[in-house]
């Protein structure tokens, strides 16, 4: 009896390990997201952030210091070459000036009566010289004629120099006269005015900024900063595509026109100014804006192309296959379910947006399916359980 009982427990176990093994048999079996080849229009991009600013902007400044007595412009003037744009109170140039013209004055006698002295002295040698050579002067008498006649000739030069001298000081204050009255230097647009009525600037040191007037704001250019990675893609005339926050679901586009060499190192990242031209006729674009930036480095109208996942993608392989000469993922390659074990075919890869990427193979067809990700059955049961609780 107690021998039977035994017996039969051990059949019950075994029949539940069957049944236990039939259930969960497969478990660790993969299954697979696959994806399909594609052929349609891709191209390769690099992308930046940048600046929207003029091509060409003119800082406008003073080069005397004073009181800023009237202003002539204001931000958005539309300006012309030789506008008046603002006026530094000119009382005290107009001091310097008529000092400047005093001294000029005195200068000018100062000369003529070096003139007169040096006609005296040349009047006074002559006599000496012919009462000299008539045995009536003595030789003393005659050299201190000649010697009269040199301090004149030179006592006229430097009064002609002292005249010069205040000549130049009168240019100088005339100029700082003129220098009260700021002027366009260029047409355009002003974008920014740094100054007020009855406001003080000095320009002991630095030339301080008044105005800052954009040549011609229909005509813009993004400076963008291009990684050290990409710039080497980077070339003169490709097409720019970039969108403004305040334009969202609008694409400007222009041309790449000057990659300047200078790098800026910021925090050990090396970065290159990449400048692209673009055109403003309605002057949607203004100074300042934030751009995002695509530089189109190369495009296919119909590249046959395949997410960037199936590139990605490596089964889990056989311990047999483990070894470098054995391997199945040297080399790019796509992965295409075939049965029980995924198939591989070898691909060249060509131009990428990121998503997809151009491939060439002989054995790869538009439509087919190709592995992209892979789950294993025991990981969904596992994913079912947890939605349970």
């Amino acid at each position: 009896m107690k021998k039977a009982f035994i017996i039969g427990v051990i059949a019950l176990l075994a029949a539940g390990g069957g049944y236990y093994g039939y259930r969960h048999r497969g478990t660790n079996a993969q299954e697979y997201k696959t994806a399909k080849v594609e052929r349609g229009p891709l191209r390769s991009s690099v992308t930046a952030t940048g600046t929207v600013n003029p091509v060409m902007s003119v800082m406008v400044g003073t080069q005397v210091s004073g009181r800023v007595s009237a202003l002539h412009a204001d931000f958005n003037s539309l300006v012309k070459r030789g506008d008046l744009l603002a006026e530094i109170d000119p009382t005290s140039f107009e001091a310097q000036l008529e000092q400047a013209r005093a001294s000029l004055a005195v200068a000018a006698a100062a000369r003529e009566k070096a003139a007169a002295s040096l006609h005296d002295a040349e009047r006074s040698q002559r006599r000496n010289k012919e009462l000299f050579d008539a045995r009536v002067a003595s030789r003393g008498d005659l050299d201190q004629a000649e010697t009269n006649l040199e301090l004149a000739r030179a006592g006229l030069n430097s009064a002609k120099a002292s005249f010069q001298q205040a000549e130049a000081a009168v240019e100088v204050a005339l100029t700082n006269l003129r220098y009260t009255k700021i002027l366009s230097p260029v047409d355009g647009t002003v974008v920014s005015r740094n100054v007020d009525v009855g406001q003080t600037v000095a320009a002991s040191f630095t030339t301080p900024t008044l105005f800052n007037i954009a040549q011609d704001l229909k005509q813009m250019q993004i400076d963008t900063s291009v990684n050290e990675a990409d710039i080497g893609r980077v070339k003169t005339g490709q097409i720019v595509e970039f969108t403004v926050d305040a334009y969202s679901d609008t694409v400007f586009k222009g041309t790449v026109h000057q990659i300047r060499i200078a790098p800026a190192v910021v925090q050990n990242v090396v970065t290159y100014d990449v400048v692209a031209r673009v055109d403003n006729p309605e002057l949607m674009l203004k100074p300042g804006m934030t751009a995002n930036v695509g530089i189109i480095i190369e495009t296919r109208d119909a590249a046959l192309k395949v997410p960037n996942g199936a590139l990605r993608f490596k089964p889990k392989a056989p311990e047999k296959e483990h070894t470098k000469e054995n391997s199945p993922l040297h080399g790019s390659g796509v992965w295409i379910p075939a049965g029980g074990e995924p198939r591989r075919i070898a691909v060249q890869t060509g131009i990428s947006d990121g998503s997809y990427t151009e491939v060439a193979s002989s054995e790869l067809k538009e439509g087919m399916e190709i592995i992209v990700d892979a789950t294993t059955q025991k990981a969904k049961n596992d994913q079912r359980g947890h939605r349970l609780f």
